[in-house]
């Protein structure tokens, strides 16, 4: 990926307010009523919300189009749950907007069995 994940998710959240923790595929849980460990809050949504259940409304998503950052967001059953998609995961393949939800989703269900944290941006000032 050219431009970082971290850089990436701080331009899509520049206008956030709460903390949020990035996971290592490209997962972000923000975190509306944030505890003490933030880490362990994120965790313990993503192993609840994150895995992918076909048939269940855990498979279920929706794309938007970013308009400054080329990508994508995918939406999950959770509203506070997201995963980016960049251009470079779906060039040359098929990337309509059904291929690019899969590719979400299939990153937020690794995101969920592995619990990779990245980051964790908590000052938003």
């Amino acid at each position: 990926m050219s431009i970082p994940l971290v850089d990436i998710w701080r331009r899509i959240n520049s206008s956030e307010l709460h903390p949020w923790v990035l996971f290592g595929r490209g997962t972000v849980v923000i975190l509306k009523q944030p505890k003490a460990d933030l880490g362990r809050q994120a965790v313990e949504l993503m192993k609840e919300w994150g895995p992918v259940t076909a048939g269940t409304p855990a498979g279920d998503f929706d794309v938007i189009k970013l308009l400054e950052d080329s990508g994508w967001l995918v939406t999950c059953h959770h509203p506070d749950i997201l995963t980016y998609v960049g251009p470079e995961e779906v060039e040359g393949s098929n990337n309509s907007e059904v291929f690019i939800g899969l590719t979400g989703r299939s990153k937020r269900d690794q995101d969920a069995r592995e619990l990779n944290i990245l980051h964790i941006e908590y000052d938003t000032d």
